[in-house]
């Protein structure tokens, strides 16, 4: 009896579903490699228009996840009161922002309908649910009632897959270990393992796939959305438990239809108020020299008319010819008129020479000897270089000794909290209303100063003055700008997080269908402010759009 025992417990093992059999050409055994995942625990949800709230029964106890129905943002510190079989009982709060009811009578096997009473601040709410508990799962002990059972679902998957070979050799099997059975009853015991021994072939054939044959449905026998892990469905949605949506911090919106003005993007780059700032450059080329305390540093503050450096001219050999030219001119004039000077301070006082032909000698003498010292200074006194304008050092990098060319920019002066916006249009644009820049994460207001008249290669130059403080931004850095025009469009508006692109580079967002479960949906976008997108087509108004946490639902496979 032993023997035929292990014969049978043989043959059901290679006719149980879910059991590894062998495979040959054509077979897809794929999902033979998946693990195996425990069933999700019994949960339910309910949502009113304030507060939306999944249900888990786990261990005796119910967890409540209490959130925003708007926004997905978890309700903490909220007043839970929920009717139960035992009757009222507060639902605690735990530190990880769930709520906890004591239920023992979660344990049994049952459907029981319970109605929550939510209080929070202003807000108070009354919501009903269902919890059903199913029957646990038991194994079942292998005795002698274990071969029909087998036999009796094997039979089942055959007839299902529609393999009629398979169920002939079952019921051949079946019809064979009853009379197996009627010989061992009565003691003949090698009549009985031949007879086994046939079985054994025939729940082999049942079992062995042909080519073909595809097992990837019947492993996977896990139905969706059971499984405490975030995961895509078979449907397309994925499914997110809440509290994995509390770790990527999953926030939502309710679309809202409204009117819109019509946006044009334009490319610009940041340049600075030609108001509130300048270059300071050398007339004359020469050789830089420092000021009384060193070149002013990159960033350094400086105020309008203060020195910045030196630049003193190099002379060529002819300048330093005709300057000793007229030195030596100079130097003869002024002897001669100091002679003459001395001879008629000899004679004025006897009246032999006018007292006024002695001022004007002496006149003449104090202008020769100041055209020759300019002869000197000019050799030596450098060129300074002062700021035009109160502003920081934006630019310029010079170096004592160094030669600079006429013209040349040494320094470049910025005031920092005055800055504009350069945008080019390819194409002549009605008048502009408010205009909005995006750079990175931040939005910079803008205010319109003017449109340029004359094509800048092909393109017509805007410009635009950044409104406040434009802390974060520098000089030349290029931006995106938004400008509004007087046409009107209708659309939803949501932040630019929502849009994720598709395999085939097309957008779409992520709409919120139920507490625990998120479905993309395509749209089509135009852009309508730095912050902020125009969804025309894709999305009904009043869904729940993810806004926050997008891109990490877009990659749970």
């Amino acid at each position: 009896m032993r023997l035929f025992s292990l014969a049978l417990i043989a043959a059901i093992t290679l006719i149980t579903p879910g059991q590894q059999t062998l495979a040959h050409e054509g077979q897809d055994h794929d999902a033979t490699a998946r693990s195996a995942v425990l069933p999700a625990s019994p949960r339910t949800e309910t949502s009113s228009d304030f507060f939306e709230l999944v249900a888990i029964a786990r261990s005796g106890e119910i967890i409540i996840y209490l959130d925003r129905f708007a926004t997905n943002a978890p309700v903490v510190d909220a007043n839970v009161v929920v009717e139960t079989p035992q009757g009222s009982v507060e639902a605690k709060p735990a530190s990880d922002g769930t709520y906890h009811l004591a239920a023992p009578w979660a344990e049994r096997t049952g459907r029981y309908d319970l109605i929550a009473t939510v209080t929070k601040d202003s807000d108070a709410d009354v919501l009903a649910f269902t919890v059903e508990i199913p029957p646990a799962t038991q194994s079942n002990a292998i005795s002698s009632g274990l071969f029909g059972s087998a036999l009796a679902l094997g039979i089942k998957d055959r007839i299902s897959s529609g393999d009629s070979g398979a169920v002939f050799a079952v019921v051949v099997a079946f019809i064979l270990g009853g009379i197996a059975g009627v010989l061992l009853a009565r003691r003949h015991r090698a009549a009985g393992v031949i007879v086994a021994a046939v079985i054994l072939p025939l729940f082999a054939f049942g079992a062995f796939a042909h080519e073909g044959e595809d097992h990837d449905a019947s492993q996977n026998t896990q139905p969706a959305g059971t499984r405490e892990i975030a995961q895509m469905l078979a449907d397309g949605s994925v499914f997110i438990p809440k509290s994995t949506q509390r770790i990527l911090a999953i926030r939502t919106i309710i679309s809202e239809p409204s009117v819109y003005r019509r946006t044009v993007e334009l490319p610009g780059r940041i340049i600075p108020d030609p108001n509130a700032s300048g270059f300071v450059q050398a007339v004359a080329g020469g050789r830089l020299s420092a000021p009384e305390g060193g070149f002013p540093r990159l960033g350094k503050r400086v105020k309008k008319g203060d020195v910045l450096a030196y630049v003193t001219p190099p002379l060529q050999a002819i300048d330093v010819s005709d300057m000793r030219q007229q030195q030596g001119e100079l130097d003869q004039q002024i002897s001669i008129v100091e002679r003459r000077l001395a001879r008629y301070e000899t004679l004025a006082p006897s009246g032999a020479v006018a007292r006024t032909q002695l001022d004007d000698t002496r006149l003449e003498l104090q202008g020769l000897k100041d055209r020759r010292a300019a002869l000197d200074k000019v050799r030596q006194e450098p060129e300074p270089l002062v700021a035009p304008v109160d502003g920081i050092i934006a630019d310029g990098t010079p170096v004592a000794g160094q030669v600079v060319q006429t013209n040349a920019v040494v320094f470049q002066i910025i005031e920092p909290n005055r800055l504009w916006i350069e945008a080019l249009s390819y194409q002549s644009l009605p008048p502009l209303q408010a205009a909005t820049a995006r750079i990175g994460d931040r939005e910079l207001k803008l205010v319109f100063r003017g449109a340029g008249f004359a094509d800048r290669n092909q393109s017509i130059p805007i410009h635009f003055e950044i409104e406040g403080e434009p802390s974060g931004v520098r000089v030349g850095q290029f931006i995106t700008v938004f400008a509004e025009t007087p046409e009107e469009r209708r659309g939803l508006a949501v932040p630019r997080t929502s849009i994720v692109r598709t395999g085939s580079g097309q957008d779409s967002v992520y709409e919120h269908v139920g507490a625990e479960r998120f479905e993309q949906r395509l749209v089509r976008i135009e852009p309508l402010d730095g912050q902020r997108v125009l969804i025309s087509q894709g999305l009904s108004p009043g869904k729940r759009v993810v806004v926050q946490g997008a891109e990490l639902i877009d990659h749970i496979r």
